[in-house]
């Protein structure tokens, strides 16, 4: 007669589908309920003793106090909930957790973090922008070792946080580089359509990229008293994080009467998707083609524009505080509650840098000329001084 197999307990069938029904003290509420989705009382054990070495080994971990950088990440999200940035954190912080995710606080350091560096790099992501995603994973391990602290009193990371290698920025940042009419002219029309219509929406109203490819129809609101539309940025999608107000002059207009009928939901789109960026591959060779400045020193990418829309702002004479609004920074005197008055004021303001005669004045032209020969004349003069 053979020995029945020894069943082990824990295991209720529901149907055909053995379920978990037991004890173990490291569960919630003392008890381990939950299927096993499978009928195959095998394979229902082997479920349920993998289930009861994750509980104690979470157990044990939390008692030592060990924790993983993905369980600190998700705490440091939680403690900084109610900052503007915290959408900004969460993004660097899904970049980086593929690759350290899992590791314990402890093995945290600039050796974990290579593969990290050495991806981003490899796919051309700029010095600065790695920093700012280490920056925030040396904030968590600080906040790991100062702040948090086990049921036992111990801190989260018991050792001091390693003081994690940035990458080097070379050189001085690139300055922006302001376009001048013919420019602009020569550029839009070396672009594709669709983006041709985005960078002239941006040129004119100052919005950042994102700003420009995520502008939904639904944010539209119009002004019936004035006959015009504005359209209402959500705090979401703004680098201050506040609601802005885009006001819009005629060929802002224009081109979103161009836009109207072509998306429902978006206002710039290739191929019926919103459009992901404006630097494409597109942009870089019309800018190329337009022979615009493509050294090291001078941004070539579309803030640009942003850059080019504020000089014309100031060119105009439009004052401080209303070039402030216009170009959404944050400030605490900036709402997007305007009454009739003030939109006319910002809506007048906006209308200037559409006139070339003021928009862009010879004195502009004069020291943008200059800029390019002043690097000569030092060299000149310094020769000039040494005999």
């Amino acid at each position: 007669m053979s020995k029945q197999r020894c069943r082990m307990p824990g295991l209720r069938k529901k149907g055909r589908t053995w379920h978990i029904e037991k004890r173990c003290k490291h569960a919630s509420g003392g008890w381990i309920r939950e299927s096993t989705g499978t009928s195959s009382r095998s394979e229902a054990e082997e479920i349920l003793i993998r289930r009861l070495a994750e509980l104690e080994a979470k157990a044990q971990q939390k008692e030592m106090g060990v924790f993983t950088f993905e369980q600190a990440a998700f705490r440091y999200l939680e403690d900084k909930a109610d900052k503007p940035s915290v959408d900004s954190m969460a993004m660097h912080l899904d970049q980086v957790l593929p690759f350290i995710g899992p590791l314990s606080l402890e093995q945290i350091h600039d050796g974990t973090l290579k593969p990290f560096v050495e991806h981003e790099t490899s796919r051309g992501l700029a010095p600065k922008s790695i920093n700012n995603v280490i920056t925030i994973v040396t904030a968590v391990l600080n906040r790991a070792a100062r702040v948090w602290r086990t049921e036992a009193g111990y801190p989260w990371l018991r050792q001091a946080p390693p003081r994690l290698t940035r990458l080097p920025v070379k050189g001085r940042q690139a300055r922006a580089y302001t376009l001048n009419w013919e420019e602009q002219d020569h550029l839009f029309a070396l672009l594709p359509d669709y983006l041709s219509d985005a960078a002239l929406f941006a040129i004119n109203t100052g919005c950042r990229e994102q700003e420009v490819c995520q502008l939904r129809w639904d944010w539209e609101v119009t002004i019936p008293d004035m006959g015009v539309s504005v359209f209402v940025l959500l705090d979401a999608i703004t680098k201050a994080r506040v609601e802005r107000v885009v006001v819009l002059n005629s060929i802002a207009q224009r081109v979103i009467a161009n836009r109207r009928f072509v998306h429902p939901e978006y206002v710039f789109t290739y191929r019926n998707r919103p459009v992901a960026k404006l630097r494409t591959s597109a942009w870089r060779r019309a800018w190329d083609k337009a022979r615009l400045p493509t050294d090291s020193g001078i941004l070539k990418g579309v803030h640009n524009l942003r850059h080019t829309f504020a000089t014309r702002l100031r060119a105009a004479g439009v004052p401080l505080e209303t070039r402030k609004a216009l170009m959404g920074h944050a400030s605490g005197d900036i709402t997007t509650h305007y009454s009739a008055a003030e939109l006319q004021e910002l809506l007048t303001a906006m209308e200037k840098i559409t006139d070339r005669s003021i928009a862009q004045t010879p004195t502009l032209s004069a020291i943008k000329a200059k800029s390019t020969t002043v690097g000569k004349v030092s060299e000149k003069e310094k020769g000039v001084s040494s005999h």
